[in-house]
């Protein structure tokens, strides 16, 4: 199954609407982590995998990237990347993210932000990244926490009166679909194990080089103060593996 949420008029509308649609990356509550776990960036060969608006393919270039490849199945969301972006180092791909099949040893780095809870295998992703990349290159790829995708409500336990008593984990050792709301309903997502990413990397071949689960950095917590629930159970995992 290859969801393609992104290109239902409503899901869409909803999704340019939230802030880090609208801001770009420094309004996403992981990207000042995931940030510092890039390499250097300069004269490499980079690949976003589910680009969506090219925030990261950008800022790659930035960084004086020599050429960056944006892969996402949505096209209203590679129009918008299009339409955000000129410059022609920059190119992007519309396909699902399971059919990607670039030559061995293509790339320096990979990077995926909150992609691949949309994906059924992420072993088998694991293995075409490996193959895709040169030797010593670098994967960095956030997701939804597992302990934020266990449970299909993905949403805290409150009170009568609407104040937030706990973060519930439920069914967490059980992995596969859960249908979600996020934005709208019926959006299907896959539920894995902290483990299992941890050693479908391994079985790719990665070394893993650092692992992190986000909090909103200070200007973020004193700027929005609804942000500090986020230091209450994460919402985010963040890896960094090498070839």
């Amino acid at each position: 199954m290859k969801q393609n949420k992104y290109d239902d008029v409503n899901f869409f509308s909803e999704y340019k609407n939230m802030e880090r649609s609208i801001k770009g990356l420094e309004s996403a509550g992981e990207w000042h982590v995931l940030k510092e776990l890039l390499p250097e960036l300069r004269n490499k060969s980079v690949l976003d995998l589910g680009c969506g608006f090219g925030w990261h393919c950008r800022y790659a270039r930035e960084q004086q990237a020599k050429s960056v490849i944006g892969v996402d199945i949505s096209e209203n969301m590679l129009q918008q990347a299009r339409e955000m972006t000129n410059d022609p180092f920059i190119s992007y791909i519309k396909m699902p993210i399971e059919d990607i099949d670039f030559s061995n040893s293509q790339f320096d780095v990979v990077i995926s932000s909150l992609a691949f809870h949309y994906i059924e295998s992420f072993g088998a992703i694991c293995k075409k990244i490996y193959d895709s990349l040169r030797p010593g290159g670098s994967f960095i790829f956030s997701v939804e926490h597992p302990m934020f995708t266990s449970r299909k409500e993905q949403d805290w336990y409150c009170d009568d009166q609407g104040n937030r008593l706990h973060w519930p984990v439920d069914h967490y050792q059980l992995e596969g679909l859960r249908e979600t709301t996020f934005l709208t309903e019926n959006v299907l997502k896959y539920h894995r194990t902290f483990s299992t990413y941890v050693n479908d990397l391994l079985n790719a071949g990665f070394n893993i080089r650092k692992m992190k689960e986000p909090i909103p950095s200070d200007e973020m917590l004193e700027s929005a103060p609804e942000m500090k629930d986020e230091l209450r159970r994460p919402m985010f995992l963040i890896i960094s593996a090498e070839k």
